[in-house]
């Protein structure tokens, strides 16, 4: 079973996400051999009651609820029936300052409720190059428990998001063996993913975390249905 994500950051508004649903749901009848969530942005979080599509939350604060000016919480998440979650995301580590304790810190609470968690990792340009990837890769998983049954490792090397560079098949390669010798989770590849190159990557590992090219429904059905 692969699995197909969507991660929509800050796109599409209400209207256009439940609209994106809807049609997206409606195309996946035939589909039986992936799992596919949707990242939608905060405010369009809809009832998680598709048929074919789980919603999943791109961040959310450690706590059931409380005084957390901008963030949202458990008690929000809950009233979606929402049980999936993106944490350490590039963009929240790199431009939000979360450190590896703040993402560990977010997993360990998410993981006590149970939640489906796609974790996060990647190296920049610097590190690839400098050869030390793979301890860097490490030194990011150390904190949190890879035997989680519930956990979803998403390599997202930085130098690939949003640039239309994607990592070589033996990159990906070399990176998906060495993940999967530290965790049974599934590992999937993000980083500029879309229609035309999706096939290769999915032949390579567990699955795709997709960004601009899951913002039209043509498009990421495309990579859907392989």
């Amino acid at each position: 079973m692969k699995i197909i994500a969507g991660n929509f950051k800050s796109n599409l508004n209400r209207k256009s996400t439940i609209g994106f649903l809807k049609s997206l749901d409606s195309t996946l009848d035939n589909i039986s051999n992936k799992e596919i969530y949707i990242f939608p942005a905060t405010s369009s979080l809809v009832e998680n009651n598709f048929k074919h599509i789980i919603l999943g939350a791109q961040n959310a604060h450690y706590a059931e609820s409380g005084a957390f000016t901008g963030e949202i919480t458990l008690h929000h998440l809950e009233e979606f029936n929402i049980k999936t979650i993106l944490i350490a995301h590039s963009e929240r580590r790199n431009l939000f300052g979360e450190s590896d304790e703040i993402c560990a810190t977010k997993f360990d609470f998410f993981k006590e409720r149970d939640f489906r968690i796609f974790y996060c990792i990647g190296e920049s340009l610097e590190v690839r190059e400098s050869g030390k990837m793979l301890e860097f890769l490490d030194s990011q998983i150390s904190k949190i428990d890879l035997d989680y049954q519930n956990l979803v490792l998403a390599y997202e090397p930085l130098w690939a998001i949003g640039t239309g560079r994607v990592a070589k098949a033996e990159q990906i390669s070399e990176i998906y063996r060495f993940l999967k010798s530290r965790t049974n989770a599934p590992i999937i590849y993000g980083g500029s993913v879309n229609e035309k190159n999706a096939s290769e990557i999915l032949g390579i590992c567990d699955g795709v975390l997709v960004g601009s090219a899951s913002l039209k429904v043509e498009s990421f059905y495309e990579i859907i249905k392989g």
